[in-house]
């Protein structure tokens, strides 16, 4: 979730979601309820995938983690599950290379938009592909893996501690003997943690599928105590033409991703049972450095 207009990497991609059409304003005051908490993060790890064609959109030339988790698969052997399986941007080109995968999801959506997926598929690669719509905290499945995998930015809506811990728990409770856990999280940024939430980024305008050109901002808005950022896009067709699905009105598209740091999340990794076998800072399995926007972390059960 970070193909920003505006280069920051710990951006929200602009999206067009159907469950956030609020007047513009940061994100944190979007939500005025008695569970304002409970809401505002249901909302950010929702609100993204609410539009899952303008999200292949967005994220059409995000190959590199494709290759390398097709790689991981061929390397390690089926079958797979993936947790934040979306619409099937890595597990169908893992499927069509003749693995296995069980995929995971709490976007009704975009799940739906797998399956139409699928319906275009030759028939051994759709019967390679199981899906299952629920909390990855708690699903069970019926099947253990040889290769458990948690892809972009996934981990990042596990908002605390006991997210974690219950996340990991099914994980090990899927894996099959010698398997193997892979994720990806981006790394935060501090010079986006630091930003005046009140203050809007601008970005150029761009295309959106369905609303033409429309201009475009975010708001930044970091909670330290909980290391929660929270991301508003904003964004207001440039102009009405026929097929606007918001008849030119401005609407936002809210995110909230939960920052953890490289060495926070070994010692997660570690107290949870794993021991970290590869660690990178780019698919091209380069180290993890200073520039690093990503941190790819390989894992056993120890």
């Amino acid at each position: 979730m970070k193909s920003s207009k505006s280069g920051s990497k710990a951006s929200v991609a602009p999206v067009f979601c159907k469950i956030c059409f609020f007047r513009a304003r940061p994100f944190r005051s979007l939500v005025a309820t008695k569970k304002k908490k409970d809401m505002e993060l249901l909302v950010g790890a929702t609100a993204h995938y609410e539009d899952p064609s303008f999200y292949t959109h967005t994220y059409r030339e995000r190959l590199t983690d494709v290759e390398f988790y097709v790689d991981l698969a061929n390397e390690v052997g089926g079958p797979v599950i993936e947790y934040g399986a979306g619409n099937g941007r890595i597990a169908l080109p893992i499927a069509r290379h003749g693995h296995r995968i069980m995929g995971v999801d709490w976007s009704r959506p975009m799940l739906a938009d797998l399956k139409a997926r699928l319906a275009g598929e030759p028939k051994d690669v759709r019967d390679r592909v199981s899906v299952t719509y629920g909390d990855m905290r708690k699903v069970k499945l019926r099947s253990r893996a040889n290769l458990v995998l948690c892809t972009f930015n996934t981990a990042l809506h596990l908002y605390t501690r006991q997210d974690v811990e219950k996340f990991f728990d099914r994980v090990k409770a899927h894996m099959a003997p010698g398997a193997t856990f892979a994720m990806d999280l981006s790394v935060p940024v501090a010079v986006d943690l630091a930003r005046n939430p009140n203050k809007s980024c601008g970005a150029p305008p761009f295309r959106h599928p369905t609303e033409g050109i429309v201009l475009y901002r975010e708001y930044f808005d970091y909670e330290p105590a909980k290391q929660i950022l929270y991301i508003t896009a904003v964004m207001k067709p440039k102009r009405l033409r026929p097929g606007n699905r918001r008849g030119g009105e401005e609407f936002t598209v809210p995110l909230a991703h939960r920052q953890f740091f490289p060495l926070e999340w070994e010692a997660l990794l570690h107290y949870n049972g794993f021991k970290v076998t590869e660690l990178y800072g780019e698919f091209d399995k380069s180290p993890l450095q200073r520039e690093s926007d990503t941190m790819i972390w390989i894992a056993k059960k120890r």
